[in-house]
């Protein structure tokens, strides 16, 4: 589930390969009206597929001249852009 507060995107719940192509297209549309923050505090599970979702909406934001920040980042995402060496890639709030 992805829902908008204010310039803040706040992802909950699973981001598995199951959901994550619907958390993604939410995601850029949001990004697309001006959010400016990712806040994941409330992923429960994740698999690469987050790592992959955030990635695009970065390039999205970019797209639109527009920042990004990321907080609230789970153990496991920081381990995985850690693994795949993507972590500075990751503009972290």
């Amino acid at each position: 589930m992805i829902r908008r507060e204010g310039d803040r995107i706040v992802i909950a719940g699973p981001v598995t390969l199951e959901n994550v192509t619907g958390i993604l297209a939410e995601g850029i549309a949001h990004v697309r009206a001006g959010a400016s923050q990712v806040d994941m505090a409330e992923v429960s599970e994740l698999d690469s597929s987050l790592l992959a979702a955030l990635l695009a909406l970065l390039r999205e934001a970019r797209l639109v001249n527009r920042s990004l920040a990321l907080s609230n980042l789970p153990a496991g995402l920081q381990t995985l852009a850690n693994l795949y060496g993507v972590e500075e890639l990751l503009p972290v709030a």
